[in-house]
């Protein structure tokens, strides 16, 4: 079933809510056969910034949380020295299961497809269109490609304001896990510059909800 075929409530609350178990059920690509469950954005309602990803990691998959495993640990980090409330912020990813290789007892998480993610943008913009964010944060090629609607040479386009396929702002940076993956001896240098490109949208990360209302979330 697609977000199309669904009809949603007109509470935002509830909405989110009949979206996150319609993608738990969907199977328009294979990674959804394999994935413990979905794993779906979580925050306030209506939040002035949304926090894009790729995809759920092993610990996501197992939990239910977006951002619960390492990259979401050096995410908090970083919240935490830019003065975000993590609870102030709408966190999700452009593909919504867990897509992995097993090597041994170990799910080694695999890059999902363009086909893939474009199998789960729809999911994507629902949830969007249900938040309304005032801006976006693209973290990683996947989540700034679902958000743009165009390849995106991150190194390149980092730190930039851009608008998305729907003309909302985005700011493109780097998936935490690619700071977890760079060279030891660079990883100050590398986190000190990801924080600069996060702290351009620390107006809207400290921005209060329009709404005082919550998604649920799996806590």
């Amino acid at each position: 079933m697609s977000a199309s075929h669904l009809h949603l409530s007109p509470d935002p609350t509830r909405a989110l809510a009949q979206l996150k178990a319609a993608t738990d059920r969907c199977r328009e690509c294979p990674i959804g056969e394999h994935a413990t469950q979905s794993v779906f954005g979580e925050g306030p309602v209506h939040a002035a910034l949304m926090v894009v990803g790729e995809q759920p990691g092993d610990q996501e998959d197992l939990r239910g949380r977006p951002f619960v495993g390492p990259a979401g640990k050096l995410f908090d980090r970083a919240c935490a020295d830019l003065g975000w409330p993590r609870d102030s912020i709408w966190v999700s990813n452009a593909v919504k299961h867990f897509k992995f290789e097993l090597r041994g007892k170990r799910r080694i998480h695999k890059t999902p497809s363009q086909q893939e993610a474009a199998a789960c943008l729809h999911w994507l913009e629902s949830e969007i269109a249900q938040v309304r964010p005032r801006a976006l944060v693209a973290l990683g090629a996947t989540a700034a490609r679902a958000l743009l609607g165009r390849p995106v040479a991150v190194m390149k386009e980092r730190g930039q304001w851009h608008e998305g396929r729907r003309g909302e702002r985005v700011l493109v940076t780097l998936h935490p896990s690619a700071l977890l993956r760079g060279d030891p001896s660079q990883q100050h240098e590398a986190y000190a510059a990801w924080l600069a490109d996060l702290a351009l949208a620390s107006d809207l990360a400290l921005a209060t909800p329009r709404r005082g209302e919550h998604a649920p979330t799996s806590r």
